[in-house]
């Protein structure tokens, strides 16, 4: 049971933060709005208070001492998944507050990045939200206050992170992975060799074919040719 709640807990962190880094991307682009800036501040908390949810939880499990072996070792894989997600969302909260000063929305002669996208991120923020709409109630200004809120955030997670280093200590090495590095990768590679392999069989099949049918009109055309041939002879002579 508690196995599952961390799991949940870990993906719904995982979906949050790669919706929250699909927004950084937009910043500064011909997405970019207020409505950006609120949505972005709005997921980036989320993603905060999943965060601690899940230090919270992994935290008494990894200390209780009763927890299995398998379950111990399963637990230090979840956390360290954890916490690799945490780097990320750190890094992107360090990226939005870089381009956040360089691209301040009140100042119109300030030029964008031409990311070549387009569209609203709407969509994604209410994903992230696990809402239908979302509701933008910032003020006008929130490109210049929310900055400030974002440093300070900063600094919440990177001391999360040391807290998390202090109170558990799981070595990144010392955990085993469940299956080989780019195992998905190499599976999908060879789905696809393999439906190429069937695409090309078919194909050699159909020529081969084909070259039948031909080689045996030729024939019959030349054993035609060859019997009309003897006949006009017969008759010559």
């Amino acid at each position: 049971m508690v196995k599952e709640e961390c799991k949940a807990l870990l993906d719904a962190l995982n979906k949050v933060t790669a919706c929250y880094r699909h927004m950084v991307l937009t910043i500064g682009g011909t997405s970019d709005s207020q409505n950006l800036r609120e949505e972005l501040k709005k997921t980036r908390q989320k993603a905060q208070e999943l965060a601690v949810a899940n230090r919270n939880k992994l935290t008494t499990v990894l200390k209780d001492k009763t927890v299995s072996k398998e379950d111990k070792a399963e637990f230090e894989r979840l956390w360290v998944i954890f916490s690799t997600c945490l780097e990320i969302l750190e890094i992107d909260m360090r990226r939005a507050l870089e381009l956040g000063h360089e691209f301040p929305l009140n100042v119109p002669k300030k030029h964008l990045i031409q990311t070549g996208m387009s569209g609203g991120t709407s969509g994604v923020a209410a994903r992230a939200m696990s809402v239908q709409n979302m509701k933008y109630e910032a003020e006008h200004n929130i490109d210049v206050v929310d900055l400030k809120d974002l440093e300070n955030e900063i600094n919440q997670v990177g001391e999360m992170m040391y807290e998390m280093e202090m109170k558990v200590n799981v070595p990144q090495w010392t955990v085993e992975a469940k299956q080989d590095p780019g195992a998905e990768l190499k599976s999908t590679i060879s789905v696809g060799a393999s439906s190429i392999g069937m695409i090309s069989v078919e194909e050699n099949k159909s020529f081969c074919d084909i070259s039948k049918v031909l080689a045996g009109i030729i024939f019959s055309a030349v054993l035609i040719i060859a019997i009309v041939l003897a006949v006009c002879v017969v008759k010559l002579s």
